[in-house]
């Protein structure tokens, strides 16, 4: 009897791991984790500890994915690994050098320059198969498209079929309208002969796990506008065309985020600023201080450069443990108290939301099943003269 293997996967840029989390819920095995900063890979330690997920099988790695000691692990543990198991890379490197709200430093700035890193690695170590995340404005912006497009070539030519997708998180039940760009590539000489990347665009489920469509569920006259903010208030949902299940407040009692470990992070406001009082609820065009409504979507879970959000009923900002709601994250994820309130913050604004990756990692596993690369076999060894 053919018996099925759980594809291994390793982790590049894995912050928390909320990718990763999607991943180890939807069939995959995540052997080796990758992340430079160590707070954040503590609190990855430290949130499998307590959701009782095995530590990866090939350990963890601090440091730069440009780093040599960590080259030379990756050649080492995939040239072993890739003999007898389908492997992948999956990872979104830091975006905000082409984020449409940043520097606008692209390809050429700090961050920009891991992006082009993770791409050679991929180059060098040919996985089966890879997942590239990343902001939409490295798709939608020009001239950091045609870096992009750049990057979609070298793996074209070095034996992958790509598919590749924007993607918004409210599609797949993420209470939080947050655009970004997601590729997929497999290696070419898993497939039939005479397969293409046109059938893979056809075969690829981008939306089989959907459960709306971005147009249709941001649309702004479906959702409440503001109301007056008073703190504690009590006000009724009489939206009839809200989605109960987007909203954030669904969110907060589905997570019993005033009862969650991280219920008490969150920065408290000075004394002085007024702001906290006087902001309404779904107050959300600014770039800072945007209160949420309780019955919407939140704007695009980003913490940092001093964009503050703020609680729809209280008057102070989110929780650590309301911002990992808006996330999509369980109940029983959470971040260790040592952690300073801008590392949680931060690592969560950088996160894939959880409903999100795990949607697209079942996606990947139905398409890598559909073509039998999971029973037990003999795999083709990927060499330089086979991909």
């Amino acid at each position: 009897m053919n018996s099925f293997k759980k594809p291994k996967v390793f982790s590049f840029f894995s912050g928390s791991g909320f990718l990763d989390l999607g991943f180890e819920k939807s069939g995959f095995d995540v052997v080796f984790v990758n992340e430079h900063h160590k707070p954040f890979l503590d609190a990855y330690k430290h949130s499998r500890k307590k959701m009782n997920l095995p530590a990866p099988k090939h350990g963890y790695f601090e440091g730069s994915v440009d780093s040599e000691p960590l080259k030379r692990k990756v050649e080492f543990l995939i040239e072993s690994l890739k003999k007898t198991d389908i492997v992948g890379f999956i990872g979104g490197p830091p975006c905000p050098d082409f984020s449409v709200a940043g520097k606008q430093k692209g390809k050429d700035g700090e961050n920009g320059k891991l992006s082009k890193v993770y791409i050679d690695l991929i180059l060098k170590n040919k996985p089966h198969f890879f997942l590239f995340e990343n902001v939409k404005g490295l798709w939608k912006t020009a001239k950091h498209r045609e870096f992009y497009d750049e990057m979609k070539s070298s793996l074209s030519k070095a034996g992958y079929f790509l598919t590749d997708r924007l993607t918004n998180s409210i599609e797949f039940g993420v209470a939080q309208d947050r655009d970004r760009i997601i590729l997929f590539g497999i290696a070419k000489s898993l497939l039939p002969q005479k397969y293409n990347e046109n059938l893979l665009n056809n075969e690829f489920g981008w939306m089989n796990h959907a459960l709306y469509t971005r147009d249709g569920v941001l649309d702004k006259k479906l959702w409440p506008s503001k109301s007056t903010f008073e703190e504690n208030s009590v006000l009724t949902n009489n939206w009839t065309s809200v989605i109960n299940e987007l909203t954030v407040e669904y969110w907060f009692k589905l997570n019993n985020v005033d009862n969650h470990p991280n219920a008490k992070h969150y920065f408290n406001p000075k004394p002085t600023t007024t702001k906290f009082q006087s902001t309404e609820e779904g107050e959300v065009s600014k770039k800072s201080f945007k209160r949420l409504h309780r019955y919407r979507y939140s704007p695009t879970a980003a913490y940092g450069n001093n964009e503050v959000h703020l609680h729809p009923y209280k008057a102070r900002r989110l929780s650590a443990a309301e911002a990992l709601a808006i996330q999509s994250l369980p109940f029983e994820f959470e971040l260790p108290n040592t952690m300073s309130l801008s590392d949680m913050f931060k690592t969560i604004g950088n996160g894939v939301p959880f409903l999100l990756s795990k949607a697209v990692a079942i996606t990947i596993y139905e398409y890598i099943a559909q073509k039998n690369l999971l029973i037990q076999q003999d795999i083709p060894y990927l060499t330089k003269a086979t991909i």
